[in-house]
């Protein structure tokens, strides 16, 4: 195989710059990094509240326990209304008609037999004015709801709290690279990973008079706070001091 004069010359160009092409591409990957983790941490006070409400009726006749808890539920939805809740916010989260059964004795064989039905009907409810929460509660019971649960408070806009936790997370992380540089005697150059996750959590508070919604009879509630939680782990290019 013959090869021209421009390309044997190009071949040996090549070749000539590939050790210290190598080397400098081996200096770059052994250069030394400093790995550290940060967490950051935000709180924020709920602005919104979600909760379960709804009617168990019992009767002889499925039509008849059906009936009963229809009025009873309609009665329960109007007044979530009348209380200024919009129907966007007023959802059917369960329904049932179950057969009860009359109970056996100890030694019988006899199959159960039915001894009435149960209808149940679960509406869930998003407040989003938390001052009308606990005379929201107090006019659900007293329209006919037999059940109420599930109780959970949200911020409406969570991304103001997120982003307030991932900043002080990588804060936290510069810190603690900070101060292990400083002690190792070396400078941090710049970063060259950054990976970083954010959770949000209701965080129980124990005293908050402040937050207690009581007007006239209504039911007291305490929304706490939630919290967003952040990590972040980052690795910096280091360099002696």
């Amino acid at each position: 195989m013959m090869f021209s004069r421009a390309a044997l010359a190009a071949v040996a160009l090549v070749a000539s710059l590939s050790p210290l092409a190598a080397q400098d591409v081996g200096s770059t990957m052994r250069r030394p990094t400093l790995t550290v983790t940060g967490e950051g941490t935000a709180t924020a006070v709920p602005d919104m509240a979600t909760f379960s409400s709804g009617v168990v009726s019992e009767a002889k006749t499925a039509r008849e326990a059906l009936d009963a808890n229809t009025g009873q539920v309609a009665g329960m939805i109007a007044a979530i209304k009348e209380a200024g809740i919009e129907a966007r916010d007023i959802s059917t989260s369960g329904f049932s008609v179950q057969p009860q059964y009359q109970p056996q004795k100890k030694d019988s064989s006899d199959a159960p037999r039915i001894a009435g039905y149960e209808v149940r009907n679960t509406v869930t409810v998003r407040v989003r004015d938390l001052a009308r929460l606990g005379d929201l509660l107090d006019k659900v019971v007293t329209s006919g709801a037999n059940q109420i649960g599930g109780i959970s408070f949200d911020i409406a806009e969570p991304q103001a709290m997120q982003e307030a936790a991932r900043v002080a997370a990588v804060k936290d992380a510069r810190r603690q690279a900070e101060i292990m540089a400083e002690a190792g005697g070396v400078r941090l150059v710049r970063i060259i990973n950054m990976v970083g996750e954010a959770g949000m959590r209701p965080m129980p508070r124990m005293a908050a008079a402040p937050m207690m919604m009581k007007m006239d009879s209504s039911v007291p509630v305490e929304a706490g706070e939630s919290e967003s939680r952040a990590n972040v782990s980052i690795t910096y290019e280091i360099e002696p001091r």
